[in-house]
């Protein structure tokens, strides 16, 4: 059984008792209530210990987010003998209006290009054990007027072409030219803030966990990113694009003059050496070949851990293939592949931020309502999955869908017992919560649940 306010007791020595209150009320009204995730909504489903301006309130003060969702993993969810990956990636929130704190134009991969809207990254621990995504840090991602006047400058660029073409100069490297120095990155403005948010998440963290391994989507496929994750003591487990240049390790004889050589052969992905094959797999006429090798990128200053995984399509002959990196050379092909694989939970993150709790939903302008909206969305995650858990013991099917019928059920036969001049016996109580409960439900399951 579990109790709200037991719930968030750990967070009363980071809240105002009276904001703990008011939180719990909001949880209590976010399980229960129907359609979209607003004020006015909010404040119908609090009931009698809740108002607009409560609500308006709650939205208004300031909240160490941070630390909260810190603290509810480490009471509730950690399991030390676990291991974790710090994964992060970027949410995209369409927004309209002109008001909204922090609105710009945001690419979309939903949409598949820019769009109005707000930024938030989020930081979370992705665990081995239970294969899911914890979100411990979000914050608003803002760009500066500078960013905004490259980025324009960029756009207008691609979408209008010169009328004539420049003359191409001499073929081959300018004489004069020097190698770039590799070395010394500046990161940019962007790179900055993510590298200032893992900075203060495992300093937050400070060591109750061990944390070796940052992943990050194919957009970190870089030197920059990978510049950024090795400065806070961290491998980086990223994508590169399909068609990289990457180059096998020299092997050759010293040509006795000059550096050694470090560029051997550039590879080729359609003939891949056999002697890099780690395995090979065949389900639904789908042939996977995995290979692994220490290989150079002329854009890296180290060489880098690569696993490529080529599909065949074994009735057609289609080829297809996905190139994995990371920056720590010890690490198996199965566990790169299988870490990379898990960076998509966050993804489920945002999409029940999104679809239950009210992240494309809320229509806050001002930035500390704004932030407690998006970090109240990501918290309700944890939340949700803390209060399915004693459900899922007895169906594990059981959803948030079923939890939210649950919590509506239980909410309406809370209110009709206080109309009535006389409680029932506790069997008719007991009975009118397990028929209410399964209104709406896909998956039903016996424990209740105390939403006091």
């Amino acid at each position: 059984m579990l109790d709200i306010l037991a719930l968030l007791r750990c967070l009363c020595p980071y809240l105002h008792a009276t904001t703990v209150r008011q939180l719990s009320r909001i949880i209590v009204a976010l399980l229960a209530m129907t359609g979209r995730v607003t004020m006015l909504g909010l404040a119908r489903w609090t009931g009698k210990g809740g108002s607009y301006r409560t609500v308006q309130r709650f939205f208004c003060t300031v909240i160490p987010w941070a630390t909260l969702l810190w603290v509810l993993f480490r009471q509730h969810c950690l399991d030390p003998t676990d291991t974790y990956l710090l994964a992060g990636d970027e949410c995209v929130v369409t927004k309209a209006g002109k008001k909204t704190y922090g609105l710009d134009r945001f690419f979309s991969s939903l949409y598949g290009k820019p769009v109005p809207g707000l930024s938030f990254f989020a930081l979370s621990l992705i665990s081995l054990k239970e294969r899911r995504s914890y979100p411990i840090r979000v914050e608003q991602m803002l760009r500066t007027e500078a960013e905004k006047a490259a980025a324009h400058s960029k756009a207008r660029k691609r979408s209008s072409p010169p009328k004539h073409a420049a003359k191409k100069g001499k073929p081959g490297r300018p004489q004069g030219s020097k190698n770039g120095e590799k070395t010394h990155i500046v990161l940019s403005p962007e790179l900055q803030r993510i590298q200032t948010m893992m900075q203060q998440q495992l300093s937050m963290i400070n060591g109750v966990i061990p944390v070796s391994h940052t992943v990050l989507d194919g957009h970190f496929g870089n030197h920059p990113a990978l510049h950024m994750v090795r400065g806070v003591g961290l491998h980086l487990i990223s994508k590169l694009r399909h068609d990289a240049a990457l180059y096998f390790p020299y092997e050759g004889p010293y040509a006795g003059r000059g550096p050694r050589r470090k560029y051997g052969s550039k590879l080729d992905y359609t003939h891949i050496p056999v002697k890099y094959l780690k395995r090979t797999t065949v389900e639904d006429h789908i042939q996977t070949n995995t290979y692994q090798a220490q290989m150079w990128h002329k854009e890296f200053l180290n060489p880098l851990n690569v696993v490529i995984l080529v599909k065949i399509n074994l009735k057609t002959q289609a080829r297809a293939h996905v190139v994995l990196f990371s920056s720590d050379l010890e690490l198996s092909d199965d566990k790169l592949t299988d870490y990379y694989s898990l960076r998509f939970q966050i993804e489920f993150n945002f999409r029940d931020a999104k679809q239950y709790w009210g992240l494309e939903d809320f229509m806050h302008v001002q930035p500390t309502a704004v932030t407690n909206a998006a970090n109240l969305a990501l918290f309700m995650v944890n939340v949700a999955h803390l209060l399915l858990q004693p459900f899922r013991k007895y169906h594990p099917q059981f959803g948030i869908l079923d939890l939210k019928a649950y919590c509506r059920g239980h909410k309406y036969v809370a209110e009709t017992l206080k109309l009535l001049p006389q409680k029932p016996e506790p069997i008719v109580i007991a009975q009118m919560f397990d028929h209410l409960a399964k209104l709406g439900s896909v998956h039903h399951a016996e424990p209740a649940l105390n939403m006091s």
